[in-house]
């Protein structure tokens, strides 16, 4: 957006978060979060079997879970900053 005032312009800075950054976040959030319930799981049950299966499944259901989580927070407006005025000559 941007206003002009004169000589010099206004621009009206929005950030706005794009549906595929939140997919990646959602990936790279659970491949951290998928290597620790392995390794939990595998140190409860003993089996590697067992603990890349609980693990996989996990990583699956909390990766639409996150995104799902994502994308509402988005639409929320609470907690962010006022809008960023930038003024240039």
């Amino acid at each position: 957006m941007s206003l002009h005032t004169g000589h010099a312009h206004t621009f009206a800075v929005h950030a706005h978060t794009r549906p595929v950054r939140s997919f990646v976040k959602a990936i790279s959030w659970r491949l951290m979060g998928s290597v620790d319930t392995f390794i939990i799981s595998y140190i409860v049950t003993g089996q590697v079997k067992w603990g890349a299966a609980i693990a996989g499944i996990e990583a699956i259901t909390k990766i639409a879970l996150y995104y799902v989580h994502e994308r509402v927070w988005g639409h929320v407006r609470w907690g962010l900053a006022k809008e960023v005025i930038i003024d240039s000559d």
